[in-house]
């Protein structure tokens, strides 16, 4: 496969030369329809699937399994396995926490050890 480099003039011209007419014409199931058919498209993720990927995309990269993610950051396992499983969402105290442990996993990680 090969790597394009997307550079600002390609950029520039995709958005030249999109129709945005039709782009805003489409229905959600139009839209569906085609990231279904692609299979270079990203899934369309639900509120609480988009949240989990982003429980999980955290933990990933902080090389943490469940385990070692729920102990480090105070966080019940069963809980973490939910959002990540998409069968719960995180409220929005829970989703901020994420992202300060997005930010600064290893300062947060600090204060809770003391």
């Amino acid at each position: 496969m090969a790597v394009v480099r997307v550079t600002k003039h390609i950029i520039e011209q995709a958005l030249r030369e999109t129709d945005w007419a039709a782009v805003d014409a489409q229905t959600d199931e139009d839209i569906a329809r085609n990231v279904a058919s692609d299979p270079d498209a990203a899934p369309i993720l639900n509120e609480a699937e988009t949240i989990g990927a982003f429980a999980k995309t955290i933990r990933q990269r902080l090389g943490l399994s469940q385990p070692e993610f729920a102990a480090r950051f105070h966080i019940p396992l069963g809980t973490l396995r939910d959002w990540e499983q998409g069968r719960a969402q995180p409220d929005s105290p829970a989703i901020a926490y994420l992202r300060v442990i997005a930010a600064k996993a290893e300062m947060v990680a600090a204060v809770l050890a003391n």
